[in-house]
């Protein structure tokens, strides 16, 4: 038992730096795994790329830049955009309503 505590100070001091840079490592690393917004924007920016690849192989590439501009507005205001799509989603189900009465 007397192997595992330090022997004099300076040991005690070594063992107390080393302690504390695992603790902090270990932490940044939990930091980071529930960092989600930030993850998740690593994602969505990875896929993001994935598809403006996709568009540039299908289409040209003015209209892949303009596709990725797109998104990022999207990601920037994404209330606005919300709002419209669930506006036209009420507007077609109200035409559609009223043509089946």
């Amino acid at each position: 038992m007397s192997g595992d505590f330090p022997k004099n100070a300076e040991e005690a001091r070594l063992d107390r730096d080393t302690t504390r840079e695992e603790l902090t490592e270990t932490l940044e690393a939990l930091g980071q795994k529930l960092d989600v917004k930030t993850r998740v924007s690593e994602s969505v920016d990875e896929k993001l790329d994935q598809a403006t690849a996709k568009v540039a192989g299908v289409t040209n590439e003015p209209t892949a830049v303009k596709f990725r501009q797109g998104a990022d507005a999207v990601r920037a205001n994404p209330l606005p955009v919300f709002a419209g799509v669930l506006g036209l989603v009420i507007l077609i189900r109200l035409i559609l309503r009223r043509r089946n009465s």
